[in-house]
């Protein structure tokens, strides 16, 4: 039998959560209910006080190697590459915070949130029995100024000691995040649904789920479409014969929902859009690992959505806290992994410090993006053929 995906394993703890939430809601007096809401409850509580004390650990150790890594390469190809990679990542960014001003009130005002204001609620068969808080060894903020501060020195270092530890840091983070956070967290999120559906509170979001992914996924491809727009009148390519040629990588990336490893598809995808062997071979593989606009767009749509059926007036995020935010996403997703769940794990401390999401909040956070983490996958690497055309025609007018 075919090894189940993530997305297969979260979906049916989902639905699993569910049902065995709506089973307790209606037997919370019985003693199996109980002990079993006290190991969800437990279970809950102690994967989320791992994933909040890992937060620091991710940041230093995914942006850290990142920042450095780009130092090493340092070019003129390689710095209009990258300046072109956060550019489009924050207008991705500030088109999915311009829509969910707009359509955020309009589309989820109607939904009965009273249940969920402020925190999920863990009352009763639900409380944990282990009241264990393992802190952080710093804050996300300082985190982040750390890992530019570390990732910059090294970039302009010649001790490759110092490299070397960082780059081991790196894989000890990255095989702590797919051993043991990852294929954990369908349990986790599992865990919090049932919790919502015992508390009665599961039909608000459902319904907030709902509107939010079908948001994704036509901002998704509105910001291909745009990137095409942008990327073939500058280059002079034909508009809808270069994105047919990207359908390919698009199509693999769904199934892969991994950028690094759809790179030999987004390769040859791009070649046929005659973009030069060297070009083509410089930023593909670059641009999987810093332009994450899929991932933009949902972080910061799906932030916004959270928040808001959260919010006890209906608020959504302050217009200078979301520039604030979209401009230090941009800078994580830059120096994110093109992994599965790479950009989400790396976002986590700047939703919890920055925009005060709860651990069940981000819990709700990570469940949506992996949700649709395969149509924000595609958009990564269908994007980053956009970035090709436009690097391969400044080559042709000015050089590199």
């Amino acid at each position: 039998m075919k090894k189940l995906g993530l997305l297969s394993k979260l979906i049916i703890g989902i639905v699993l959560g569910i049902i065995v939430g709506l089973i307790m809601n209606k037997t919370q007096s019985n003693f199996v209910t109980k002990m079993l809401g006290a190991v969800i409850g437990t279970y809950t509580s102690l994967f989320g006080n791992l994933l909040k004390f890992t937060v620091p650990l991710i940041i230093l150790g995914l942006i850290t190697p990142g920042i450095a890594d780009l130092g090493k390469k340092a070019g003129k190809m390689l710095t209009f590459t990258t300046a072109l990679a956060y550019i489009s990542s924050i207008i991705a960014g500030f088109f999915a915070y311009a829509v969910g001003k707009i359509l955020i009130p309009m589309l989820l005002g109607g939904i009965d949130a009273r249940k969920l204001t402020g925190e999920i609620k863990t009352e009763t068969i639900f409380n944990s029995v282990v009241p264990l808080d393992l802190g952080q060894i710093m804050g996300a903020m300082t985190a982040i100024a750390l890992a530019f501060v570390i990732g910059l020195g090294l970039a302009y270092s010649k001790e490759e000691t110092l490299k070397n530890i960082v780059f081991e840091f790196k894989d000890i983070v990255e095989k702590f995040l797919n051993k043991v956070i990852i294929p954990f967290i369908p349990f986790h999120i599992a865990g919090l649904f049932a919790k919502l559906a015992g508390d009665g509170a599961i039909i608000p979001v459902i319904q907030v789920f709902s509107v939010l992914f079908a948001m994704l996924i036509v901002l998704q491809i509105l910001c291909i479409l745009a990137q095409y727009t942008v990327a073939c009148i500058y280059g002079k390519k034909p508009y809808f014969k270069s994105i047919k040629n990207m359908l390919p990588a698009y199509l693999t990336a769904i199934g892969t929902q991994s950028s690094a490893a759809t790179i030999p598809v987004t390769l040859e995808a791009t070649g046929k859009n005659e973009i030069s062997d060297d070009v083509k071979d410089f930023v593909i593989p670059l641009c999987a690992n810093i332009h994450l606009t899929g991932d933009m767009i949902t972080l910061t749509l799906g932030a916004m959505g959270i928040l808001y059926l959260f919010s006890p007036v209906g608020a959504t995020i302050p217009l200078a806290l979301g520039i604030q935010y979209i401009l230090l996403l941009g800078v994580a997703m830059v120096a994110a992994p093109g992994i599965p769940g790479g950009g989400v794990m790396t976002a986590l401390g700047l939703l919890g410090s920055l925009l005060g999401m709860t651990a069940p909040q981000q819990a709700l956070m990570i469940a949506l993006h992996f949700s649709q983490d395969s149509f924000g996958t595609a958009t990564n690497v269908t994007g980053d053929g956009a970035i090709a055309i436009i690097v391969d025609e400044r080559n042709k007018r000015i050089g590199n």
